[in-house]
């Protein structure tokens, strides 16, 4: 089950810093100069001018796909979890709340190794007889309404979120996922990688259906393949997916009988919203159907697929989806394909730490991540840090205003709407002031995965809920101790605890190492409301066409250079970033920068005037520091078989390019190291955006 709301539209970062208004050195090293490699000119390659003593002496782990500064802080965040949840069983009065008593239950269910194998596939038992009892197709629009309604993609999604074209409401959305390789271009591949991850699934897939009692000889294992790919060929790329008017396709069920015959959506749609309070009924509510083709070509293998095809698809879906909470055959199967066979991983992490995923999502939408934070919070966040965050968020913001009133290619109407976006901008930051009490949720402390299906039905059935509720703009939607940032709907940036720590944020730290750092992050996350896809939402976060054409054309011509920059990197022979599929992160990255560098030099500024000028530290100038500080967070050790999926299937470019690409088109940089025009971190045309 993915904890990922696939319409949020979330963008989320991955960056780090400290934070403090101190202008002295550190009392530890908070910089770390000693990874530097002196012989490399700053110039010329500064990723490795400041990285490759780290890179020399840092060894990858067996159980990780990478290691870098963010994921050094997550394990460290896990660390931490794993002792409070053990002191959380050990000691059950240390459950104070309705959060932290269900936690214990979900932790202790999942830690359970011997209760798991007793229980074998107890909890999924009933599903897989509901699919071998199919008599026709006729009967699988509740079937899959109600795999929907547990959050299991097979192949159809329901979700509720802010309406994308006026989020004071509540819209529901219909989508589509569920496929077994890591992305629908795998389908139709046949390169070396694409041939390694399909056999991997192949074996995985096969050992779902033995699982499931059914046949998995290679005659059925093509025929599942042949299904997908069937679903695949109707999905969008995900370049596709990133325009927001593309997956924006108002409909009703009328409407959407007449564009996908074959399949009963009256009927799909009612067992959706079976049980909910929706005060509208079915057949008059109007929805967004995200990939109207897919909707088409499903409801056709409805009409033309053998009932066969669909029965193994859907054991296979199942099982895939909960395999993490069953016994260690199938846990073990999923990690061989997903973790192994995708992103080279050799062995599995802790156990404990695998269950904080699992329970929070790696994403922090899973129903227990705010129960997780409320219990990592209380340990490990400040009112001090929360502060001073917030104190670096207004300067940034003021630098981004500073900004778009300079710009000289537009005109003032686009322009006083952009001001007026980027002022209404809400801000998130450490954790929410109450923490969810979960009414009506029950779990067992010996069902791992009965408590999985659990979670997901309670968490699905408050969110179909919420169509008939106006929108709670200061929800909290992501877990507190995730080591991440977002920018995400409706017109707001989120900065959780778990991201505010050391290495990645430290209050000792002199300012221009925390703006280097988490600075940078605050200036990619305010960017992601204007980049490619963001600066199509207006102040309010609604999906509305606010510029003048000249200024929207002036815009594309420089996302367009941005894409080509990407475009031309090449991580590993032949392996080339995809320009347009990362375009956001990197639009974000190369303007995020430039705002966090202009808010240092404003609170330099004030410090000058006030009569306290910082001097340098370590023979580096504040201006130094803060490009070292930000090339260090992007320091990063793969796997080429992680490196490969990221490539593939990321929004995000590796740690080199965040560097490379944005310091090369910032001419401060090349001002502070002393560069010269034509040396390769000095662009001779550089790219500005905002």
């Amino acid at each position: 089950m993915s904890d990922r709301n696939p319409h949020a539209a979330f963008a989320a970062l991955a960056l780090a810093a400290a934070c403090s208004a101190a202008a002295a050195p550190a009392q530890a090293p908070v910089l770390d100069l000693a990874g530097r490699d002196l012989a490399t000119s700053a110039c010329q390659d500064f990723y490795t001018h400041v990285n490759a003593g780290w890179l020399a002496r840092t060894v990858l782990p067996e159980d990780r796909g990478r290691i870098g500064s963010f994921d050094e802080l997550r394990i460290a965040n896990s660390r931490l979890l794993e002792t409070a949840l053990a002191e959380l069983l050990a000691d059950p009065a240390r459950a104070t709340s309705p959060g932290l008593k269900l936690l214990a239950s979900a932790y202790r269910a999942a830690m359970d190794e011997a209760g798991i194998e007793r229980a074998g596939l107890a909890a999924v038992a009933p599903w897989l007889a509901r699919i071998a009892a199919l008599k026709s197709t006729a009967e699988l629009p509740a079937l899959l309404a109600d795999l929907a309604r547990h959050r299991i993609a097979a192949p159809l999604t329901a979700w509720v979120s802010p309406d994308t074209e006026d989020t004071r409401r509540h819209e529901l959305y219909l989508g589509n996922e569920g496929l077994g390789l890591p992305d629908r271009d795998d389908y139709f591949k046949t390169d070396t990688t694409t041939q390694r991850v399909t056999a991997a699934y192949r074996v995985h897939a096969a050992n779902l259906l033995r699982a499931a009692g059914a046949a998995h000889d290679e005659a059925a294992i093509d025929a599942l393949l042949a299904f997908e790919r069937q679903l695949a060929d109707a999905t969008l790329t995900r370049v596709q997916r990133r325009d927001p008017q593309a997956t924006n396709n108002r409909s009703d069920l009328k409407a959407l009988a007449e564009r996908a015959p074959g399949f009963d959506w009256s009927a799909y749609l009612g067992a959706v919203l079976q049980g909910t309070s929706a005060n509208t009924p079915p057949d008059q509510r109007r929805f967004v159907l995200s990939q109207p083709a897919f909707a088409t070509a499903m409801a056709r293998l409805v009409q033309q697929a053998p009932l066969a095809d669909w029965q193994r698809y859907l054991r296979v879906r199942l099982l895939d989806d909960l395999a993490p909470q069953l016994p260690k055959a199938l846990a073990g199967s999923h990690f061989a394909y997903h973790e192994t066979a995708v992103r080279g991983i050799r062995r599995a992490p802790p156990r404990s730490e695998q269950v904080v995923w699992e329970l929070g999502g790696r994403t922090g939408g899973e129903p227990l991540g705010l129960a997780i934070g409320e219990l990592y919070v209380s340990r490990a966040f400040s009112a001090t840090a929360q502060a001073k965050a917030s104190a670096m968020v207004d300067d940034v913001k003021e630098a981004m205003r500073q900004r778009i009133r300079g710009l000289d290619w537009m005109a003032p109407a686009t322009r006083t709407k952009a001001l007026a976006k980027l002022d209404a901008m809400a801000l998130q930051i450490g954790g929410p002031s109450e923490w969810p009490r979960y009414p009506g949720l029950e779990l067992k402390a010996d069902d791992y995965a009965g408590n999985q299906l659990r979670l997901s039905a309670w968490d699905q059935a408050r969110r179909i809920a919420d169509l008939d509720r106006p929108v709670d703009r200061n929800r909290w939607t992501t877990a507190p101790h995730i080591v991440n940032a977002f920018a995400g709907s409706p017109n707001r940036i989120v900065f959780p605890a778990g991201i505010l720590q050391p290495p990645l944020f430290d209050e000792r730290a002199d300012d221009a190492v925390n703006y280097g750092a988490i600075g940078s992050v605050i200036g990619h996350e305010i960017t992601h409301h204007f980049d490619d896809r963001g600066r199509q939402f207006d102040a309010d976060g609604n999906l509305k066409d606010w510029w003048t054409p000249e200024d929207a054309a002036a815009y594309r011509a420089r996302a367009d250079r941005v894409a080509t920059l990407y475009g031309s990197y090449q991580p590993l022979p032949g392996q080339f970033l995809n320009g347009r599929q990362t375009l956001g992160e990197n639009i974000s990255d190369v303007a995020g920068i430039r705002i966090a560098y202009d808010g240092l030099q404003l609170l330099l500024a004030r410090q000058r005037a006030q009569g306290k000028p910082v001097a340098p530290i370590d023979g580096l100038s504040p201006e130094q520091r803060f490009f070292v500080a930000n090339a260090a967070i992007w320091r990063t050790r793969y796997r080429d078989e992680a490196l490969i999926s990221q490539i593939r299937t990321g929004q995000h470019s590796p740690g080199p390019f965040r560097v490379r690409g944005p310091l090369s088109n910032l001419p401060a940089f090349g001002q502070a190291f002393g560069c010269k025009p034509g040396e390769p971190m000095m662009a001779s045309e550089p790219i500005a955006v905002w």
